[in-house]
């Protein structure tokens, strides 16, 4: 017996666009105003100020040694001439990792809290995250025409799954006492979510959002063939003219993006080696004033 899968899914597919497209309008304006605002404030930033900004903000969170490396590296983007579409990569980044919250985290706990949810979602994220990347293109095109709307929803559905997964996994290896001491002292259904189980699964939930946002990352940069822009157009340009150079140049734009995202989010959650350090140093500084105020006395 033979089935039409692919015959079955354009009936779908057109079905959707027959009865559904004010729909389907309406969250493309939502996620362009999402996209075309984060753009808005990230291009607003002169560039000086902007690689200041990431350098202060990697000394505060992760060290002197990488705020150095984040400067260097910065400069070498703006030097290639690639800030602008760093600045936009960047952008359709941010607005594809807070839509994946925002679907992802409330997902991954109704999977913790039920069974059942699990057992119905735990296979489409299998799906998600095994299907081509380049299929996502297809149906985000179709639905959504051409330019960062359909890159950013494409690149949604391709790095939402380890938020879910992981936020999933975290709120369940919560200790049991801690659990049970919620409940001792009262604690209702809510309270124990938001006041026992999220701040303890953290690390696992900040686990998550990196990896999203590594992915998001890497499909941006694919997301250039339907017209996503950013770095994405740079390497695209460099494969269709055979330009190693120019393909080079973009894709080192995209690692240095990568790992000044990757090691920010890995920090937090954490307390910040700087502020530890200033806060160490205050310490120490009124331990050394308290000795002279009571000799003085």
């Amino acid at each position: 017996m033979y089935f039409d899968i692919g015959g079955a899914v354009d009936t779908a597919v057109n079905y959707v666009l027959d009865n559904f497209t004010p729909a389907l309008d309406g969250i493309a304006a939502t996620i362009g105003f999402v996209t075309s605002g984060i753009l808005s404030g990230l291009t607003s930033v002169p560039m000086p100020v902007g690689i200041a900004i990431l350098v202060l903000l990697s000394l505060w969170r992760v060290g002197i040694g990488f705020a150095v490396f984040t400067g260097v590296a910065l400069w070498l983007v703006q030097d290639m001439g690639l800030w602008g579409a760093t600045m936009e990569t960047l952008s359709l980044v941010i607005a594809a990792t807070i839509l994946a919250m925002v679907v992802g985290l409330p997902l991954g706990i109704a999977m913790a809290r039920e069974d059942k949810v699990a057992a119905v979602v735990r296979p489409v994220l299998d799906l998600m995250q095994t299907m081509p990347a380049f299929v996502y293109l297809i149906p985000a095109a179709m639905f959504f025409g051409l330019g960062a709307v359909p890159g950013t929803i494409a690149t949604v559905i391709f790095a939402m799954p380890p938020v879910v997964r992981l936020t999933n996994l975290g709120i369940r290896q919560v200790h049991a006492e801690f659990i049970e001491a919620g409940q001792a002292f009262g604690c209702t259904a809510s309270q124990l979510l938001f006041k026992v189980q999220l701040p303890n699964a953290l690390p696992s939930i900040m686990a998550g959002i990196n990896q999203t946002i590594m992915l998001s990352l890497s499909m941006v940069v694919i997301a250039s063939m339907i017209g996503a822009g950013g770095i994405g157009n740079t390497v695209l340009t460099g494969i269709q003219r055979l330009d190693v150079g120019t393909g080079f140049e973009g894709g080192l734009a995209v690692v240095i993006l990568a790992v000044i995202l990757d090691r920010l989010t890995q920090s937090l959650g954490k307390e910040a080696p700087g502020l530890r350090r200033f806060l160490a140093f205050k310490t120490a500084e009124k331990a050394a004033e308290e000795p002279r105020a009571v000799t003085s006395s």
